[in-house]
């Protein structure tokens, strides 16, 4: 595939209440882009900020928009996206925590890809202790239903075409899940993911991330993959059952007498199997074509 060489980006940088990192994130992404000569605008879109983020954000270059309340991570991104000029769609965090000269590289490989991930697998990645657990067994259920290995499952570093962006947003949640669930619905629709290792510094201020977010991302994943490639849900629970099911019936063979159990369990296995094959001709319809 000849590459296209990607010389205009917009940034997009979901803040909230980031007034200690904020400019100096604005600046390092103005720098490093015009040193790498690309056309660029920096979008910061204020998520009801209570501190002096927008003003601060503003005066370091940056174009603002902002939400009257707090609306979420995923709803400020889709606000910065339909603002953008451009045809690629730059995001990363407003605490300093993602490498801004990792953004001109990811850049360069893009015009072969349809979104660009910065995976930190780096020789620098500093995530907390207590949120390696989940976040190990979240990208593990993900790779085994997206059927590919996914290195970092939500990076907020990234580089997409918008009109995949677009093609998605009805999917896309507001919540931290954007980045999720666009990375679900490219790797089970085909799409082209590149990933690209980086370093992962400490944040600036103060974590938005909750432990109940563990539970969100869990069910999130599920309902992506049912969504989209409903068969990897429902084949393997049916096969549960059906095995079950055999066990039980063996069982009640040695016995001479047939249980309401294992014929309960091979019905179910039957009906979640059907559900399954009805799921994914559903699924398979509602596509549609895919954005060029």
């Amino acid at each position: 595939m000849k590459n296209i060489e990607i010389r205009k980006a917009s940034v997009v940088i979901p803040a909230f209440n980031e007034e200690e990192a904020v400019g100096a994130e604005i600046a390092n992404v103005a720098e490093v882009l015009t040193d790498a000569q690309i056309d660029h605008e920096i979008i910061v879109v204020d998520d009801g900020s209570k501190d002096r983020t927008a003003e601060l954000a503003a005066a370091a270059g940056a174009t603002v928009i902002r939400h009257p309340e707090n609306r979420g991570y995923g709803a400020s991104l889709k606000t910065g996206i339909r603002r953008a000029r451009y045809d690629w769609i730059v995001i990363t965090d407003a605490d300093g925590t993602y490498p801004a000269s990792a953004i001109p590289g990811m850049l360069s490989r893009a015009g072969k890809y349809d979104m660009v991930v910065g995976a930190r697998i780096g020789d620098q990645v500093h995530i907390p202790a207590s949120r390696k657990p989940a976040k190990w067994l979240l990208q593990k259920l993900a790779s085994y239903l997206a059927e590919r290995q996914i290195p970092d499952l939500n990076s907020g570093l990234r580089v997409m075409r918008r009109s995949v962006v677009e093609f998605y947003e009805h999917v896309l949640p507001s919540g931290f899940s954007f980045t999720t669930t666009i990375t679900l619905s490219m790797l089970c629709n085909g799409y082209l993911v590149a990933y690209v290792p980086i370093d992962y510094r400490h944040r600036v201020g103060q974590s938005k991330i909750r432990p109940r977010h563990a539970y969100d991302f869990f069910i999130l994943i599920l309902r992506t993959i049912v969504y989209f490639n409903p068969l990897k849900v429902f084949l393997p629970l049916g096969a549960v059952l059906f095995v079950g099911a055999t066990g039980k019936f063996i069982y009640d063979l040695t016995l001479e007498n047939l249980s309401e159990s294992a014929v309960l369990g091979f019905l179910a296995a039957i009906l979640i199997w059907a559900i399954g094959l009805l799921s994914d001709q559903i699924a398979r319809a509602g596509l549609g074509p895919r954005p060029q």
